[in-house]
């Protein structure tokens, strides 16, 4: 497969998985374009490995860790409108303005979290990724991996409490 071949079937789903990794499209676009310029320099040894898309993800991954302006974590988006787009994308329509209010929410907290807990939750509940191939793309152990989805989903789940109690407040 050459790399034009691979870069246009597989780039609405490398775009996407920034997307949830970033919280971001235009950030998202811009990592996912970095990758692959990198990705085109190395492609013929790259598409020699096993799983060339699998390799291409984890740049991706490894990207948005390192991303040098932290812009993502600084700024926090409404995403109503890209999760509905994601999960069209998916073949699975929302309809509800609940549904789009409350994924809203859980972005913009999800978006609150560190990059590695953000990045732990994305590869375990989006990319169903168990967690030793977590702690493999991350360069960490499975425990860490288990501690960081824990600590991340405390603190989504303090959020939301606290979030439910000052609703009750008012």
């Amino acid at each position: 497969m050459t790399f034009e071949q691979f870069a246009m079937a597989r780039l609405p789903s490398l775009l996407r998985y920034a997307i949830v990794l970033t919280g971001d499209r235009h950030l998202a676009q811009d990592v996912v374009q970095e990758v692959l310029a990198r990705a085109l320099v190395r492609w013929k040894r790259i598409s020699t490995v096993e799983a060339p898309e699998a390799y291409v993800r984890r740049m991706v991954l490894n990207e948005y860790l390192s991303w040098r302006r932290g812009w993502s974590v600084r700024h926090i988006h409404a995403a109503g409108d890209r999760l509905a787009e994601l999960d069209d994308a998916r073949n699975q329509t929302v309809d509800h303005a609940d549904r789009i209010a409350e994924a809203d929410a859980l972005w913009q907290r999800l978006a609150g979290l560190g990059r590695k807990q953000r990045a732990v939750l994305v590869l375990r509940y989006y990319e169903q990724q168990d967690d030793n191939t977590i702690a493999d793309l991350l360069g960490c152990t499975p425990a860490t991996v288990r501690s960081q989805a824990s600590k991340a989903l405390r603190t989504l789940r303090l959020e939301h409490e606290n979030r439910k109690y000052a609703e009750e407040m008012t």
